[in-house]
């Protein structure tokens, strides 16, 4: 992965959006190392990442705009993912389990995957409390990681989502 300069956004997993701040050296328990300065855009809260490690904690850059009919085609498509999570017969608390997962693995594709499935399932039973979280988190992700990556306004993506979720 190439290196992020100061200024740049990228993508943290569960935190969502990011800006790097500053790039800081510092001595840590008599080890030096460089660490990425991170201000988490949706909260202001700010985070320290080892720039050697930077890769390993899932900090990626911001999708490519030419990735993101992927990301609307996921979330359009009517079929369940192939993955367990999607099958409603799975105990509330395993689903959650492997949505928290996919989310955790900070790729915008699982993300929207995670938004799709969670959205059809609360259509068949009621979603438990951290379901719920898990899906207004998804949303939250997706619409704020598209907007940075096809500089259209939140609002509007927003919109663009609720509408394709609505064909599911």
């Amino acid at each position: 992965m190439k290196m992020f300069k100061v200024g740049q956004t990228g993508v943290y997993p569960n935190y969502g959006v990011v800006e790097v701040q500053g790039i800081e050296d510092k001595e840590i328990g008599g080890n030096k190392a460089s660490f990425y300065i991170l201000k988490v855009i949706e909260n202001d809260v700010t985070l320290m990442v080892p720039t050697a490690n930077a890769e390993t904690v899932g900090l990626r850059h911001v999708v490519p705009k030419k990735e993101v009919p992927k990301i609307l085609k996921i979330l359009g498509n009517g079929k369940k993912s192939p993955s367990a999570a999607g099958n409603g017969s799975l105990s509330w608390n395993k689903r959650y389990r492997e949505y928290a997962d996919k989310l955790k693995s900070g790729d915008i594709f699982e993300v929207a995957e995670v938004l799709k499935d969670i959205h059809k399932l609360r259509k068949d039973k009621e979603l438990s409390f951290g379901e719920k979280r898990i899906m207004d988190n998804a949303f939250s992700l997706l619409v704020k990681e598209i907007s940075i990556s096809t500089k259209k306004n939140e609002e509007s993506i927003t919109t663009e989502i609720e509408n394709l979720l609505k064909l599911n």
